[in-house]
């Protein structure tokens, strides 16, 4: 792998799918090795925010060497903020691909559930690009009816769509969307808040089915180094000999079974 190193990426262009929520793409070699479920690390040009913010990739472009990258603005003066200001042919400080990404060979002439909630949809929209499976079911879960992406969803599976206050598809969160279109999977991939991960696995444990989850805990410095997004798992890691993985380094997906939700 070697070190990642730090680039000045261009920005190609930048527009809002809903409120709040941004669609930027970034002409990167970091397009070039990037799989489904990786991160980039985007630096600010604020002095007073040394750390990166890790930004889920949403689509890649190896070919044309560009990545999108689909985010949440979380407040006034942050990081996310400072992103949603650039415009085509600003430059933006990024390392990348970081984490691990999907299994996406383990869904051969398999079932699949592909899960994604709230500002876990966009990174499950490459893994829906991507994988080969017998039946590709995508499960998106939104706060409301503004569903971002669900027209790219369309085109790579068929759709199930949760919202939480039934605006659009099932009125609740993707495991009633599950249960109401009585659906059946042998592998669930999915990204998406704790509480959503966490009923998740417990569906997986229950029905016996493989299960990837991708943790969206703050990672900090994406590169393991600053031990800010741990979680706990059931392997010993090999540096601290404690319960704990790097969510980064070690992740940002994980095997269900092996971590503590």
């Amino acid at each position: 792998m070697g070190e990642k190193r730090k680039e000045n990426a261009l920005v190609i262009s930048q527009e809002v799918l809903a409120d709040g929520i941004f669609s930027m793409w970034i002409r990167t070699k970091a397009a070039v090795s990037a799989k489904p479920g990786q991160f980039i690390s985007m630096y600010t040009d604020d002095g007073g925010k040394l750390l990166p913010r890790p930004i889920s990739i949403c689509e890649i472009n190896k070919e044309e060497e560009k990545l999108r990258v689909v985010y949440r603005v979380t407040g006034k003066n942050t990081g996310t903020e400072q992103f949603s200001r650039l415009r085509g042919g600003d430059t933006i400080p990024l390392i990348g691909p970081l984490g691990n990404g999907f299994p996406v060979e383990k869904a051969k002439g398999r079932r699949a559930f592909l899960i994604g909630g709230g500002i876990g949809v966009p990174p499950i929209l490459e893994l829906a690009k991507q994988i080969e499976c017998e039946k590709k079911q995508i499960v998106a879960g939104y706060r409301d009816m503004h569903t971002f992406l669900k027209e790219e969803f369309e085109e790579n599976g068929e759709v199930y769509i949760s919202t939480e206050d039934g605006s659009a598809g099932v009125k609740g969160n993707v495991l009633d969307a599950v249960r109401e279109h009585a659906l059946e999977a042998d592998i669930i991939y999915a990204c998406g808040p704790t509480p959503m991960l966490r009923a998740i696995k417990a569906y997986a444990e229950e029905k016996n089915i493989v299960c990837y989850v991708s943790l969206e805990e703050r990672m900090a410095c994406g590169i393991g180094a600053c031990l800010g997004c741990v979680c706990k798992t059931s392997k010993k890691d090999a540096h601290s000999n404690v319960h704990n993985s790097r969510i980064c380094k070690d992740g940002p997906v994980f095997p269900a079974a092996e971590v503590e939700l």
